[in-house]
């Protein structure tokens, strides 16, 4: 996103204890942009969705400031901050119609009749729920309920809307359906959706700009693209995404080229990630997509001296659309190359074969 565009959303040196000792959320500056689909991403504890329920009204700061627009938040109760919510247990009323729980928002709001009704059929239009009105929850699936809790969160035309990981309790299948109906009606109504997940798949699919989170504190922000492929640090390179990591030292650097000696004497030459010195312990990550495997039978062919794993295979794993070729290296945690089906050799890799893995400096990170 453009930051030349002023934010929708602003948590400004925003803290938060329970205890008054230890901090969930620490000093939080965060902006989030008009129309955005941003995704807050990181592991149980590590803060994400106590940001969405202070944003909510659900919890308070314990020092710092949130503002929507020119409204500071902090001192604003819930049902007043024109903002649309989602929760994973969909939280709807089991003795109420669908249309009475989408109507439950205008009607707390106290619109009158003829324009709740028109509310009401628009928003189950958006999500496809018109022809289950009225119907109770209890007979319905757990997609339909989620898309009601959608309605009933879009129905007053909300500023904001905030989903706690909504999807979470869905199957596979139905998950990634309706990543891709979430993601089209975002497209097509424009509201600024803000996204609480321990997903990364999930972020990745469906956000234009993910926050990962871990211990209170956001450690990088950025568009998917670019927190993928340049994470910048090693929490990030480890959460977002699958890596490989070789650990060894750094024997030489240069500007932000650096080159990683490995135990069993191998070279990696990458881009350095924070401030390192020549002789610290770091560890050297590349994603699996990016290791390139020698053609089936050729394991052993000549390759360049830096940017070169040899290795043995460790077995396959068979995933439908690729494979997964493990690999052992001696004094390295095992690794995985992902290999298309078209390169039907390796389906049938044997353990204990010897491997020549290469890939491009450019993919190669290194961290403290």
């Amino acid at each position: 996103m453009n930051d030349v565009r002023q934010p929708i959303v602003r948590f400004r040196q925003v803290g938060k204890s329970y205890d008054g000792i230890t901090r969930v959320v620490e000093a939080l500056d965060l902006d989030i942009y008009e129309g955005e689909f941003l995704s807050l991403l990181g592991p149980s504890g590590s803060g994400k969705t106590t940001c969405l329920m202070m944003l909510a009204g659900f919890e308070s700061p314990t020092e710092g400031e949130i503002w929507l627009g020119d409204t500071l938040l902090n001192t604003t109760p819930p049902h007043k901050r024109d903002i649309g919510m989602v929760f994973q247990s969909y939280a709807l009323f089991p003795h109420m119609t669908v249309a009475q729980n989408v109507a439950y928002a205008l009607t707390v709001r106290r619109v009158a009749s003829a324009e709740k009704a028109a509310a009401v059929k628009r928003a189950l239009d958006m999500v496809r729920m018109s022809e289950f009105a009225n119907r109770l929850p209890k007979s319905l699936s757990g997609g339909q309920q989620q898309r009601v809790a959608l309605a009933r969160a879009l129905v007053f035309n909300p500023r904001l809307v905030l989903m706690d990981e909504p999807l979470g309790a869905l199957d596979k299948r139905l998950r990634e359906h309706m990543q891709v109906e979430l993601k089209d009606l975002h497209s097509k109504l424009g509201l600024t959706f803000v996204y609480v997940t321990h997903d990364q798949s999930e972020a990745l699919t469906m956000s234009d700009r993910v926050a990962v989170f871990d211990a209170g504190r956001i450690q990088q922000i950025d568009r998917v693209d670019s927190l993928y492929e340049t994470p910048g640090n090693g929490i990030v390179a480890n959460f977002v995404g699958d890596n490989n990591v070789f650990v060894g030292r750094l024997l030489s650097l240069d500007g932000e080229r650096g080159e990683v000696g490995l135990p069993d004497g191998g070279v990696l030459a990458g881009r350095v990630v924070g401030e390192l010195h020549v002789g610290d312990t770091v560890r050297a990550c590349v994603r699996p997509e990016r290791m390139v495997l020698p053609p089936s039978g050729a394991a052993c062919a000549p390759a360049p001296s830096i940017n070169v794993v040899r290795a043995r295979t460790a077995g396959t794993l068979y995933f439908g659309d690729h494979v997964r070729v493990r690999f052992a290296l001696h004094g390295q945690e095992n690794g995985f190359v992902k290999v298309p089906l078209g390169d039907a050799g390796w389906v049938q890799g044997h353990a204990g074969d010897e491997l020549v893995l290469q890939f491009a400096e450019r993919h190669l990170r290194i961290f403290s």
